[in-house]
């Protein structure tokens, strides 16, 4: 490994609480050099067993480059794999379940339930069985003993209480679900998630004397309950927490919750102040009072005015219509574009369109599952809580469902394109000279008159305005973003 670089102040005083052998907890900016942090305290304890362990694949081979010998890196899974008995781990080359025969197996059929616009719909038996399949999953990604009505994802356009009488419905399935999903005779497959849950169960010992959880905001209530369990090792968690944004997933923004010495790095290295000054104004929303600090060295600025139009190697958008919609303007223009976004989602829009509009169900994408017909889904989208399928709907009544598929063949691979266009969840972690954040945001306006952001969509925002290191552009952004600031600030 090569000589780590020097200190800075703030990583000093990481380095300096560490022989304390307690728990530590370091609250790391975007760029706020998260890497070299974790770098410099594995060397630092280089006569101690380390275990690094990161979400993925990838993380954990990158991370076997750059931390010393001393350091095991490897996925959570891949730990848990390791330990389970073989004969459940075998299942996972079995064949899968489609979620409408695990619906009839389970004696559950199609259910009829009012939506929050007033129509009501029918839930599929494939829905239903989806339903009981995810709440199994999510719970895999749990920290409780038992599967629980809360962890059975439903639909948020379903009226709220024929949602929790779902739940309370389906609660009974989803616990048959997970009994069968552990029995090493059965004869479908698992997901990597069963085993995981398995090995938490079995309260499990981690083999190092410290233990390393980069991007800790991210980690989900499984994952602290096997943390919380090493009392034997010293625990170090970096991470940001207002870059916590995949709740949907199962994450819980372990920052919060976890108790610990805790130490900050609030300088980034990525981009100057100008950034730096629109992000903390962000991170102010949130509530932190510690500002984002940016470098006097790195030339930054940030494009305010529409008709400007600098050159930009990323778009940056909120939802994945907004991606195609980004798409097809750059290949009207003669560019060559690169995506980073949920492709099959956006062809299983296609496809689920084409069911409706043949008078079909779309057991695909969510999005699409609780419509009857194309005709609701034009309604829908024109509605305030539709409006983020409005422009893929509007692209496909213009131009025809074969010319969305179309336009998702002409992608440009990355290191050939003109820039990328990617969401913000696809462009977490990643940097790029020049960015353009677009305004696909979800402000909402209050009854008082107020421009409101949720946090969630605080801290995706945050996420998008942090991946540029010289150039911004957020004039799209800029009128509702600067309504939401002012009007907060008001309010201080």
């Amino acid at each position: 490994m090569k000589t780590p670089i020097k200190p800075t102040a703030e990583q000093d005083a990481v380095l300096d609480a560490l022989p304390a052998n307690a728990k530590l907890k370091v609250k790391a900016y975007a760029g706020a050099g998260k890497t070299s942090t974790l770098a410099l305290i594995a060397n630092r304890l280089g006569n101690r067993r380390g275990s690094y362990l990161a979400f993925n694949r990838d993380i954990a081979h990158d991370a076997k480059r750059k931390f010393p010998a001393n350091v095991m890196c490897r996925t959570w899974h891949s730990a848990a794999y390791s330990a389970v008995d073989r004969s459940l781990t075998a299942r996972l080359n079995l064949a899968k379940e489609p979620p409408h025969h695990l619906a009839e197996r389970f004696g559950l059929g199609p259910v009829r339930v009012p939506t929050i616009i007033g129509k009501s719909v029918e839930l599929s038996a494939f829905q239903i069985g989806r339903m009981v399949a995810d709440g199994s999953a999510r719970f895999c990604r749990s920290a409780q003993s038992h599967p629980e009505a809360w962890h059975i994802p439903v639909d948020e356009r379903i009226d709220e209480q024929s949602a929790e009488e779902l739940r309370t419905m389906l609660l009974p399935h989803v616990v048959r679900h997970w009994e069968e999903s552990i029995d090493p005779r059965g004869r479908t497959a698992i997901t990597p998630d069963v085993y995981l849950k398995v090995w938490e169960q079995t309260s499990p010992r981690i083999g190092a004397d410290f233990i390393l959880v980069d991007e800790a905001q991210d980690s989900d209530g499984l994952m602290l309950s096997i943390l919380r369990r090493q009392t034997h090792a010293q625990v170090i968690y970096v991470g940001d927490p207002y870059q916590q944004i995949y709740e949907w997933r199962g994450a819980v923004n372990a920052m919060q919750y976890i108790r610990a010495t805790e130490c900050a790095l609030t300088e980034s290295f990525r981009f100057g102040k100008p950034i730096a000054s629109l992000a903390s104004r962000i991170l102010r929303l949130l509530g932190e009072q510690t500002p984002l600090r940016g470098q006097n060295s790195i030339p930054s600025s940030l494009v305010e005015d529409a008709g400007a139009r600098p050159v930009v190697d990323a778009i940056l958008c909120r939802k994945n219509v907004t991606v195609v919609g980004e798409l097809a303007n750059g290949l009207m223009a003669g560019k060559k574009v690169a995506v980073r976004a949920n492709i099959d989602e956006i062809l299983a829009f296609a496809d689920g369109a084409e069911r409706l509009m043949r008078g079909q169900r779309a057991h695909k994408p969510n999005s699409l599952t609780l419509f009857e017909t194309w005709r609701d889904v034009q309604e829908y989208a024109k509605s305030f809580a539709g409006r983020d399928l409005l422009p893929v709907v509007q692209i496909i009544d213009r131009e025809g469902i074969q010319y969305l598929r179309d336009l998702l063949s002409r992608v440009t691979p990355e290191p050939e394109a003109d820039y990328v266009v990617s969401t913000v969840h696809r462009a977490k972690g990643l940097e790029w000279n020049r960015v353009k954040v677009t305004g696909d945001f979800r402000f909402k306006t209050e009854d008082d008159g107020r421009t409101t952001l949720a946090d969630d969509e605080k801290r995706l925002l945050y996420v998008a305005l942090t991946r540029a290191r010289h150039l911004l552009d957020v004039s799209e952004l800029r009128s509702d973003l600067l309504k939401v600031i002012r009007d907060a600030e008001a309010r201080e």
